[in-house]
């Protein structure tokens, strides 16, 4: 796949005709897109944990000024017992996949116990599981109307509130979801 027709770096958005009820009205934002299939994170689907679940899970002690309210999204269905955490800048930890310049996604312990020290980057999106399509398999999906995808955004990535995320990141890629009908299908 040539680096031109990779979705790595997009964001892909859920049509409202798409029910499968782990992704619908979701943007995923595609960490890496190859030949070999596609890896994203929900960025729209906050859990009920917070940070201070996963370092009481991980028996990592907090301090008083670790932060504590962080959510933690549902990143997909895929290794839902996994942690990935989508950041800026995108220094190196002990397992980070960069993507581009300024983002990186990182699932090593080092990140959180840095996290719980009050010392990880200044934005970040922590996640349980991910998003995953193996060969073709996104293609597939994107010819029958399942998604729209555009530009990622680092704004809606880290600063636009989570219910707000599908209808932003639809706009951004040029669509008014409010103007789709929930009825798929080919003209």
């Amino acid at each position: 796949m040539s680096e031109a027709s990779s979705l790595t770096n997009h964001f892909l958005i859920a049509l409202p005709s798409l029910q499968d009820p782990n992704f619908s009205r979701t943007v995923t934002y595609i960490c890496e897109h190859t030949g070999e299939g596609t890896m994203g994170l929900v960025i729209n689907r906050p859990s009920a944990l917070q940070l201070t679940d996963i370092l009481h899970h991980m028996d990592i002690e907090e301090r008083p000024d670790t932060p504590s309210d962080m959510p933690i999204f549902i990143g997909g269905p895929v290794q839902e017992d996994r942690g990935f955490l989508l950041h800026t800048p995108a220094k190196r930890w002990d397992s980070t996949l960069l993507i581009g310049d300024d983002l990186a996604v990182t699932t090593s312990q080092d990140l959180v116990r840095a996290l719980a020290r009050n010392e990880g980057p200044e934005e970040i999106l922590f996640a349980l599981g991910y998003a995953g399509w193996g060969p073709g398999q996104l293609e597939q999906e994107l010819q029958q109307d399942a998604w729209i995808f555009g530009p990622a955004s680092k704004d809606i990535l880290f600063h636009t509130p989570v219910e707000e995320r599908w209808e932003a990141a639809a706009r951004l890629a040029g669509v008014d979801v409010n103007l789709i009908s929930n009825i798929g299908g080919h003209a």
